[in-house]
């Protein structure tokens, strides 16, 4: 048993498949598949089920998993104090996340610890997640909403930890002048997707975007409304070229936000109606924001989500610290 061995095991267990696990490493399926054989070889045991889904750990494989990445984690250490090198913390970040929020929280790590380099990756949530589980990186800041790691939508590797670091508002908005319809959405698997998902249901008429920043501009350009990160949209609600629009009770089934009736001056604001935002509209600025929210308007949020592998938590644990403060 050597440390490559290991490490091609940990990142298939991670990826779920030999090949994404030799994406993860820079090498050769076949390579990856030869290393896992060996270790297995070396063990006398079956770590994994070959399956058409993927690659399934066993009972051993389970149990070799939780002390694999300690042992691996260990040998870095040793390496770096023989050697003198700094210690490399690899940070990933959905797109979105890696330009809006990740900057502070990097900021907030160098200054509580300058001795360490940090290395930022962006990259889908998916691939967030398997690097995460195969080792390929130590954690990764994600949008999701509820008590566990997937509440939005989507099923997470086992064995991950997760600290909710801040929230993201949404809010549902629309050009002044502009369309009401459809609902402007990005592509299947974006959280904001998953969140429209979640609060409109399946029937609301939906037109699909690329992606968050086109569904912005073409919101912009008055041809439908979206649902959108407030970190988006400061520029925007302060100009006017959008509006927050109240939501309306037209899901399938699907949760939508407490019935509430938004105040401005004393007198009720109708459901469906626009509702003013700007400088002197006498309204609220959200908290961590420059948006303006109006009164009673209880906007869903999503937690900014910052996950890791449990078995790595003793290692990483100053550092998760660093980056939660």
């Amino acid at each position: 048993m050597d440390l490559r061995q290991l490490r091609g095991f940990v990142a298939v267990a991670g990826a779920g498949t030999v090949t994404g696990a030799a994406n993860t490493l820079g090498l050769a399926p076949a390579s990856v598949s030869e290393q896992v054989r060996r270790l297995e070889d070396s063990l006398g045991v079956t770590l994994f089920e070959r399956t058409p889904q993927g690659m399934r750990l066993t009972e051993p494989g389970t149990t070799l998993l939780t002390r694999a990445q300690g042992l691996l984690d260990h040998a870095d250490e040793v390496r770096r104090a023989v050697t003198g090198e700094r210690h490399r913390v690899r940070i990933g970040a959905l797109e979105m996340l890696a330009a809006a929020k990740l900057p502070a929280i990097v900021r907030h790590l160098s200054e509580r610890r300058p001795d360490l380099e940090v290395d930022v990756r962006s990259l889908t949530r998916q691939a967030l997640l398997s690097e995460v589980a195969g080792g390929g990186l130590d954690a990764a800041l994600l949008l999701d909403s509820g008590p566990r790691i997937g509440g939005l939508g989507f099923t997470p590797p086992a064995d991950l930890d997760f600290l909710d670091v801040g929230e993201v508002r949404l809010l549902l908005v629309a050009a002044p002048d502009g369309d009401r319809e459809p609902l402007l959405v990005s592509t299947p698997g974006c959280s904001i997707r998953l969140a429209a998902d979640q609060l409109f249901g399946a029937r609301v008429p939906r037109r699909e975007l690329t992606s968050i920043a086109t569904a912005r501009e073409w919101t912009r350009q008055g041809f439908g409304r979206a649902l959108l990160p407030d970190f988006v949209l400061e520029a925007d609600l302060a100009s006017g070229a959008l509006i927050p629009l109240d939501f309306a009770p037209e899901t399938d089934g699907a949760p939508v936000p407490p019935d509430f009736t938004p105040e401005k001056d004393g007198a009720p604001v109708p459901r469906d109606v626009p509702l003013e935002t700007g400088p002197d509209s006498g309204l609220p600025v959200g908290p961590d924001s420059g948006v303006p929210v109006p009164l009673g308007y209880e906007a869903p949020t999503l937690a900014l989500r910052l996950v890791w592998l449990r078995s790595r938590e003793a290692a990483l644990r100053d550092v998760l610290y660093a980056m939660s403060a």
